[in-house]
Order: structure tokens, then sequence, then C-alpha cells
């Protein structure tokens, strides 16, 4: 089953899922421990023991413009040290994580070879409209604004969360987050979309907006929660979860509006079709429920695949 936020802050049902798969996924540390250190360390999951493959489909090859028959190369780019949706697998410089192992499951299904480029989350758009990279694999929320230069094929649903200083002290929550300084990344589909619909709220109600301070990347926010310089983080619910498994000054007051993600295509490159006919072929497949189970997230999975959409 799909999950789909309605246009209000929680949708019961969806909250209730989104909780169960976060919850175990916060628990893939072996050790079971919380400290106060940085979510991304040592402590991250390895995810697959091995990188996923998955064999090359016909009918989405034969879809490629014949920029990328010709290349072989298929670049896709994304932020990193979010775990568990990208990070560096410990020890090394190779990418892990729910976006990269999508990546390569998409790259194979295409018979491409997949170059992985890490960029800055704000960077990524800019990066795509300049022809650095081919596609975007970066949790990103289909919008109405983001559609305008980009498609958008769906791979996962996500959430959003709000972590709040341990024991949430000023019982922060959906509801309660007028005149609060709220901290979110630049760029974010939280940023761009929540927050101003909160601020709305606030204002028809006769209260404070949030003050909102923005952030390059979720260990930076939450190091302001930490220090008190923020009262709440709004950031994606899988990230938020597992840092809060990591770091004891800091727990999720509420998780909101779950909602697809999509893999983020530039509208003049030709790709969008290969890439859905790819993912219809992917989420029906064991290597799709095998990569979602190795970071214990398999309750977000698809059961369509749906091309802009807007959430």
């Amino acid at each position: 089953m799909v999950l789909k936020a309605s246009n209000k802050f929680t949708s019961v049902i969806g909250v209730a899922a989104v909780v169960i798969a976060l919850a175990v996924a916060g628990c893939s540390d072996p050790n079971g421990g919380r400290g106060s250190g940085d979510a991304n360390a040592d402590a991250a999951p390895q995810g697959a023991a091995e990188n996923p493959t998955f064999p090359e489909v016909p009918e989405a090859m034969a879809l490629l413009p014949d920029k990328f028959k010709k290349s072989g190369v298929l670049r896709a780019t994304m932020p990193t040290n979010e775990v568990p949706t990208q990070f560096y697998r410990q020890g090394t410089k190779e990418m892990t994580g729910i976006n990269p192992d999508t990546a390569r499951l998409v790259a194979g299904a295409l018979g491409l070879d997949l170059q992985i480029e890490v960029a800055k989350f704000d960077s990524i758009i800019p990066g795509l409209q300049a022809d650095r990279y081919d596609i975007a694999v970066a949790s990103m929320t289909p919008t109405k604004e983001r559609m305008e230069t980009l498609d958008f094929v769906e791979y996962i649903n996500m959430g959003s969360a709000l972590a709040v200083p341990v024991g949430n002290p000023k019982e922060i929550g959906p509801e309660t987050l007028c005149g609060q300084r709220v901290g979110a990344l630049i760029g974010s589909y939280q940023l761009r979309v929540r927050i101003p619909e909160v601020d709305a709220t606030c204002e028809t109600a006769g209260k404070p907006k949030t003050e909102i301070l923005q952030y390059q990347d979720t260990s930076e926010a939450l190091g302001a929660l930490s220090s008190g310089r923020a009262d709440v983080v709004y950031q994606n619910a899988a990230i938020l979860n597992y840092a809060a498994t990591q770091n004891d000054q800091i727990e999720i007051s509420a998780v909101l509006n779950v909602d697809p993600v999509g893999i983020g295509i530039p509208r003049e490159s030709g790709l969008t079709d290969a890439i859905a006919a790819a993912m219809e072929k992917i989420i029906v497949s064991d290597q799709y429920m095998a990569m979602l189970k190795s970071y214990n997230v398999e309750d977000l999975a698809l059961d369509k695949v749906q091309v802009n959409v807007p959430q």
C-alpha cells in the first residue's frame, strides 16, 4: 500500500506506518547504544554487504536517448552524511544508503555504468540544469516549483519529522510550532513547502510565525538544536530518527507528511521515460525489497510508480 499524506499536518495511518518502519531502522546499530556524538560517524549502519545490482531491462534501455547509449554512463547526484539515505561506507569513500543503492538499481536496469557525484542539496538543481549531473537521487519531494524544470519518477515513500531537545521541554509538536525557532535544510521540501504552510496557519490564528533557521546539512541543524540555538528541526524522518538513536540530546516529537520522493530528471534530457520504465521493473523485484530491508525501511516501499505527481 502506498502511503499518502493529507494536506494537514498529520496523517494518522501514514504516521503509524512510518513510525514503525523508522523505529526499526533506528535499531540497526549493532550495539544498540545511544551517544552524544555525530549520528553520521562510526555507528552508521553498513547497509547491504555488497552493492545491489539489477539485470538489464531491454524495454527501458530502448527508451534511452542516443547520448546515453553512446556514453554508457549515468551521472547521479546526491548529498552525503545523511544516514540512512546516503553516507560513506565505514572506513571508505564508497557511497551507500537508500539513494546510492536506488541509483545502482536504475543504472543496472538501463545497462549503464553509474557515477555518483556528491553535492550540497541546494546546488543539486542548478547542477542538473548546468548538465553536471544526469539525475538526482536525493530524497527530493516533487513540488510544482521543482517541476518547472525537472521531471520526477517516484521510488520510495518518505516522511518529515520534528526533532527536539530530549524531554521536549517546550512541548513542541505539529500544533505548537508558531513562534518557535525552526531549523531546516537550505532548499529542502520542509523549508520550501511545509514551514510556509505552518506560517500561514499561524498567521490565520493570529499567532507569530516561525523563526526560520537555514542549514547546509542535518548535522549542522542538530548541532544548533543541541546548543540551544534552535528550538526544533524539521527534516527527513528517516534521517532524524536515526540521528535520535545516536544522540542522547535529542528526540523525535512527531512524524509528519508521508509522501513519495522522486528521482529528479532534467526535462530536456529525454531520460524520463527510460527511468520510469526501469523503476516499474525495479519496485516489483526481489532486489528492491532486499535493498530496503538492508536499511530496515521495507515498509516504505512503493507499489506503483508515478511520474510528475506534485506533493
